[in-house]
């Protein structure tokens, strides 16, 4: 398949090289030109739980150098920069391009459907770890899974497809008819840990060794599976509570990206999490106090990043 990654960062190096590997024809498209160097010159260096080694044949450019018209588009953009980056990638997207979202947060598939045909949408969440080291480096290590489905009911072969392609690249990807379940699962989890250890600089461990981490993290999962409820979403709060409970306990040193942005003076992903959740609580008149607080509270970081 020829497959075309939008904002080649960790997560989008990651299944670039993973699917390159698995003999897939893959561009990655960044703004990062270290990193495109990097990658032209010396190939991908990847590291996962699998060893460590370097990923040739990989096409590396800036969106406005993109040529041809992909069958896949994976967008990993950060979510304040989605309809930037597709509108620099205009002419690359052609009628049969199927557009697949695996980025954080709600209000995705509404940026995407912006650009092309809802019938060329495809969303999705994944939760595997990813961190660039440097330009041309990037290291995953532990497990994760990619959950996908068509927009469009009728576009359901297009969902096996990719699923399929996914997959045989090592990234345990299924169709999953409760999708939305899975993103606002991940919603939940973002909107607590993100935005805490944003807000406060702790790392997970840190935030999770002091009892009110603990039960604000608790509290602001609370509100958004309440907030889900009212979309017609259905989550399993206990399992919401248990994911947050084990990332406390088994990455005690994960610097969330919300805080590494924080910390490089970076706009954030808020308004993508939080942000969603309290658009949708106001909508449907429920209460979202913690979560409301600490979307103020990365609000007012930014400005005093951005003077």
């Amino acid at each position: 398949m020829n497959i075309t990654i939008l904002g080649a960062g960790a997560m989008g190096s990651l299944f670039g090289g993973l699917l390159a590997e698995s003999g897939q024809q893959v561009t990655l498209l960044d703004i990062n030109d270290a990193h495109l160097a990097a990658i032209q010159r010396d190939g991908l260096l990847l590291a996962t739980d699998h060893g460590e080694r370097r990923i040739r044949g990989l096409n590396a450019c800036r969106p406005e150098q993109a040529s041809g018209h992909p069958e896949l588009l994976l967008v990993f953009t950060k979510t304040l920069h989605t309809d930037s980056a597709l509108r620099s990638v205009a002419g690359h997207i052609a009628g049969h391009t199927r557009v697949l979202t695996l980025q954080n947060g709600l209000g995705n598939a509404e940026a995407l459907s912006r650009h092309v045909a809802p019938q060329q949408v495809l969303i999705g969440m994944t939760n595997w770890p990813a961190d660039l080291l440097g330009p041309g480096q990037v290291h995953s290590h532990g497990q994760g899974m990619v959950r996908v489905l068509a927009l469009d009911e009728a576009e359901r072969q297009a969902s096996a497809e990719v699923a399929a392609v996914l997959d045989a690249a090592g990234l345990n990807c299924a169709v999953d008819p409760e999708v939305w379940t899975s993103i606002w699962k991940k919603v939940a989890f973002n909107a607590a840990l993100n935005s805490l250890c944003a807000a406060t600089g702790c790392t997970v461990g840190q935030l999770g060794a002091a009892p009110e981490g603990v039960a604000l993290a608790r509290a602001i999962v609370m509100e958004v599976v309440a907030v889900a409820g009212s979309q017609g979403i259905v989550l399993d709060a206990q399992r919401c509570l248990d994911s947050v409970a084990f990332a406390m306990d088994n990455h005690r040193g994960h610097k969330p990206s919300m805080l590494q942005d924080v910390l490089a003076g970076r706009p954030t992903e808020i308004g993508a999490i939080n942000g969603q959740v309290v658009a949708r609580a106001r909508e449907a008149g429920v209460a979202v106090p913690h979560t409301e607080t600490l979307l103020g509270l990365l609000r007012l970081i930014e400005q005093r990043a951005a003077v």
